[in-house]
């Protein structure tokens, strides 16, 4: 781990004219992550098998010939060693995930992720892959540390355990990509770095996670208007600019195996997040709280010290920029009978 701040020209420098390979680069992270590549001159080869991401998020990359997009799924060996061939630097964001709606009732589907990380790592290490860049999660931080939300808590990368009490099969199987990365950097010398992002949101994010959920029932004026858990839970929103931000810094500066927060230090309760949209949307309804909803640990925020020490990252998105600019792009690419009819669903699934 280098110890000092990166600046745009080290981004620059690890990453113009490499070959990179991004994993689900369709997907709402991984198609910023593939703009700001294509930025900075990568060469990029996307492997996405579109159960999640959308083609659109990149076809205008995929029509001008900036990437190389291939529709496949890294859970078959031979697929997941083609696509590390040739490649320097692998930024691994493919996996069976969602927000809280999904990963809490597909407790199977995310057990898939421990066998597509080991896949995808196997193949990087017989391709002879420079380094390993791994989109982990807050997820992984114990559940018993979470518990109080009147507590001023902001999680550190010490604190992830033993003793390990990951956030279910998702943050489990996260936690086990990490150990994984750091075994294969000490028996086999593979670099990496896992970046552990929290509550990531942003234009192209899905209702499955949370502000998306608001934004959508406030968008179809549903009232009363649904708030699951109790409204207390304390989360830390990030903007999806500033998390492909600390990646890129990440890919540049860290190759030790170590993991670091990618988060905001933003303390905000669901409810009073709700209470933002619907202000910004201009809905005024009856608000029901719903206890027999997933609702997750009741206060989760990174502290991003490290980052802001070792990559001179700092988020500059606060949230209520940033939920403004969500709102805007949601009201213009959306219909409100589509939602209306497919809401159900896109709440729990993919």
């Amino acid at each position: 781990m280098n110890d000092g701040a990166c600046h745009p020209s080290d981004i620059v420098e690890a990453l113009a004219r490499r070959p990179v390979l991004v994993t689900g680069g369709a997907s709402f992270i991984g198609s910023h992550l593939v703009d700001a590549l294509v930025s900075v001159g990568a060469r990029i080869r996307v492997v996405d098998d579109l159960s999640s991401g959308k083609l659109a998020n990149i076809r205008r990359h995929i029509d001008s010939g900036a990437i190389e997009f291939v529709r496949a799924d890294l859970l078959d060996p031979t697929v997941a060693a083609e696509s590390a061939a040739g490649i320097h630097t692998v930024f691994h964001l493919a996996a069976n995930h969602g927000g809280r709606g999904y990963v809490d009732l597909h407790q199977a589907d995310c057990g898939t992720n421990l066998l597509l990380d080991g896949t995808v790592f196997r193949a990087c290490r017989l391709a002879g892959v420079e380094k390993v860049v791994y989109a982990s999660s807050g997820c992984v931080y114990p559940n018993h540390l979470q518990t109080d939300a009147a507590e001023r808590l902001f999680l550190s990368e010490d604190q992830d355990g033993p003793p390990y009490d990951a956030d279910n099969m998702y943050g489990w199987a996260k936690l086990m990509g990490e150990l994984t990365l750091r075994a294969f950097r000490q028996d086999h010398g593979l670099k990496s770095v896992s970046c552990r992002y929290f509550t990531v949101y942003g234009p192209r994010g899905h209702e499955n996670h949370a502000v998306m959920a608001m934004i959508a029932r406030a968008f179809i004026r549903q009232d009363p208007f649904e708030v699951w858990g109790s409204g207390r839970q304390v989360r830390n929103w990030t903007f999806v600019s500033d998390i492909v931000d600390g990646t890129l810094r990440a890919a540049a500066s860290i190759d030790d195996s170590s993991a670091i927060n990618l988060g905001t230090r933003e303390r905000i309760r669901v409810i009073d997040a709700a209470c933002q949209v619907l202000r910004q949307i201009g809905h005024q309804p009856d608000i029901r709280v719903r206890h027999d909803m997933p609702t997750g640990p009741m206060n989760r925020v990174a502290d991003p010290s490290l980052a802001e020490r070792m990559l001179g990252w700092t988020p500059q998105i606060r949230f209520r920029d940033g939920l403004r600019r969500t709102i805007e792009w949601y009201l213009r690419t959306h219909r409100r009978d589509e939602v209306s009819a497919r809401l159900p669903r896109l709440l729990t699934e993919r």
